[in-house]
């Protein structure tokens, strides 16, 4: 009885993340990029509401990534985006809808734009209010 109580009063820190999803979308304001779609990669991090207890195996406590790559995908193919920071504000909108999500930092790039860099772009984060 000591443990459950233990077990019931003890929270984690709890972070799910989705690293360097590669998506092809119509972004940017340049006419050259309305005209043909570009690779973006795309990286969120997700933080566990405050107070989630421990996790084990209980899937039903668990942030779902799945869930998170198809939001970013279904972003992408949604139409033209002018900018990557809208992108990332609407995965952010998304992550935000499962009430399991405290907090999201999502990374929008664009890798074509420059030759010389590997990539350009925006970081929005965002925590659930109140």
């Amino acid at each position: 009885m000591a443990e459950q109580t233990r077990a019931a009063a003890e929270t984690i820190h709890y972070t799910a993340f989705v690293r360097g999803l590669v998506v092809v979308c119509s972004i940017g304001i340049r006419r050259e990029e309305h005209e043909r779609k570009q690779r973006v990669r795309v990286s969120v991090e997700l933080t566990g509401a405050l107070g989630t207890p421990p996790i084990g195996d209980d899937r039903r406590r668990v942030i779902n990534y799945e869930q998170v790559v198809k939001a970013i995908r279904d972003i992408a193919a949604s139409g033209h985006i002018d900018l990557c920071e809208g992108f990332a504000e609407r995965v952010c909108d998304a992550c935000l809808a499962d009430p399991r999500v405290e907090r999201v930092r999502a990374t929008v790039e664009k890798l074509e734009v420059f030759a010389e860099a590997d990539s350009v772009g925006a970081t929005i984060e965002r925590r659930r209010p109140g």
